[in-house]
């Protein structure tokens, strides 16, 4: 596993050297280069809610495949870390009312949430369970994500700018340990979806930081995903989860989408890792979306297939996606989605 690691580094470091040294100075991020007027767009910034460091939660479902909502666990779940996405939330719908309307009042919102976590220390306590750290990731990935959005605004003070960061960076580096700790002991949630959704977290506060090792380790999460992809599109850790492997196809392809684009930013032409496997995983799983026959055929069991038109869980990464690689499925089916906003992603994906 140690070698593996040290091999994509590698990797990334010699492909940084094709870049052009004023290039690599600066971290980019999808959001920098539009410019967005401030305006005088009103926006109502909710109260600020101080929440603990600490995260005391757990998993929800009931079978070994990780497949089956258990309700009683379900409901203890959404009211234990409720209050910590709602966090996320409103900070990500901030920062798109910045980026859509030039709103000075939900920039300064979102600044202002931020800095008030940072004064708490959200999420840089005790993490209860995998869950815990699961959620934590998926929130201040989101932040991360939404401080890109918003950090062209001007509105940032040093000291705010200082506070946030380190706040970030400090959680980030909790994310880290945790998936190096359980890569090292070869536990699944090391290699499957969820560690590239850290992944995002992290490389995204390493563009936020300009820190390049954050920014390197997020990249290495993708080289490690895409590795994994087989000739037919599918992620073996993903075909698993039984009546829910179409639904962990579409939330693996997600984050890899964001990192590839990260990557693209940055000089990096990740999209190409592994013969462009990231094109097979997006055929197959939107694909999915129309017809799952696929998953129900390999699993052996039918799949909670999508009732109505796609979600933005299920769907927004295509934006992204749709621009490098346009298709004529995944463009029906982005028409189709009622909202792209999707808070794990930090809400509206760019362009």
């Amino acid at each position: 596993m140690g070698q593996s690691r040290m091999n994509v580094s590698v990797l990334i470091a010699a492909t940084l050297l094709t870049v052009p040294a004023h290039a690599a100075q600066h971290l980019r991020s999808p959001w920098d280069g539009e410019t967005v007027k401030l305006t005088a767009a009103p926006y109502t910034c909710p109260a600020i809610v101080h929440l603990s460091p600490d995260l005391t939660t757990s998993g929800f479902y009931s079978d070994s495949k990780s497949s089956i909502i258990d309700p009683a666990k379900w409901k203890a779940y959404v009211a234990s870390s409720g209050p910590y996405k709602e966090l996320g939330a409103q900070i990500v719908d901030a920062a798109d009312s910045y980026r859509t309307a030039g709103s000075r009042d939900a920039a300064q919102c979102a600044l202002e949430k931020m800095q008030a976590a940072a004064k708490d220390g959200v999420f840089t306590g005790k993490m209860s369970s995998n869950q815990a750290y699961y959620v934590q990731g998926w929130v201040i990935g989101a932040i991360a994500i939404a401080y890109l959005k918003v950090r062209d605004s001007g509105l940032a003070s040093t000291e705010q700018d200082q506070k946030i960061l380190s706040w970030i960076v400090n959680v980030v580096h909790q994310t880290m340990n945790y998936y190096d700790t359980r890569r090292q002991k070869g536990t699944g949630d090391a290699e499957n979806n969820h560690l590239y959704w850290a992944g995002v977290e992290v490389s995204a506060a390493g563009i936020a930081a300009n820190d390049r090792k954050l920014f390197d380790w997020g990249m290495n999460t993708y080289i490690d995903g895409v590795a994994q992809i087989q000739p037919d599109g599918s992620l073996p850790l993903e075909m698993r989860r039984g009546q829910r492997a179409l639904h962990y196809h579409l939330y693996a392809l997600a984050p890899l989408v964001y990192l590839a684009e990260f990557g693209q930013d940055n000089g990096l032409n990740l999209y190409a890792q592994n013969n462009y496997a990231i094109k097979r995983l997006a055929e197959v799983s939107s694909q999915g979306l129309i017809d799952n026959s696929f998953f129900t055929k390999a699993t052996g069991i039918p799949q909670d297939a999508p009732n109505g038109p796609p979600t933005a869980e299920e769907i927004s990464w295509a934006k992204i996606y749709n621009s490098r690689f346009p298709d004529p499925t995944i463009s029906k089916l982005l028409a189709e989605a009622p909202s792209l906003s999707y808070m794990y992603l930090g809400g509206l994906p760019p362009g």
